[in-house]
């Protein structure tokens, strides 16, 4: 029987959905049972091998990422779990931010200790935003359009199957 794993993500415009989806489907290629789910809809995670979270980065914080660890802290200190944070600052580099991010990812973890955690590179697609979203994006000049690398997202879920116990 295959392992389930689940990818419950938290995403704001679309970006961070698209990474999931490409996570579930590139685990499910490798034989592992995943599917892709909004953390909002996910009661529970009980019946799961194996669970990937994924966020966008916002003000240089995963999205609502740690109080669904608090939620299911308890499941999740049972099984492996891996994390990707999707945000523009792989494309944008500033000195250390890149830190910060990672750092930002793994305390909003705690106190898991992920299997694998990566900072991918997002989309930004202004007109799917409002007003206030697109004016601080013109203030801080973030740049946009789509910067996922399909390839890199594929390659990480793939070393993902042997550290979620399949």
């Amino acid at each position: 029987m295959a392992a389930r794993i689940l990818v419950a993500y938290t995403t704001k415009y679309g970006s961070t959905a698209g990474v999931a989806d490409a996570i579930a489907r590139e685990l499910a290629a490798a034989g592992l049972e995943a599917r892709a789910v909004e953390q909002k809809e996910v009661t529970s995670i009980e019946g799961y091998d194996g669970v990937v979270l994924g966020a966008p980065i916002y003000m240089g914080k995963p999205l609502d990422l740690a109080p669904f660890v608090a939620r299911h802290a308890a499941a999740l200190s049972r099984m492996p779990v891996g994390a990707f944070a999707v945000g523009l600052t792989p494309v944008n580099p500033k000195a250390g931010q890149l830190e910060q991010v990672r750092a930002a990812l793994s305390s909003a973890l705690a106190p898991l200790e992920p299997v694998a955690a990566t900072v991918f590179a997002g989309a930004l697609d202004t007109s799917k935003m409002g007003l206030a979203d697109r004016t601080v994006v013109r203030l801080i000049g973030s740049p946009t359009g789509d910067h996922r690398d399909w390839e890199a997202i594929a390659s990480w879920a793939r070393e993902l199957v042997p550290l979620l116990g399949a």
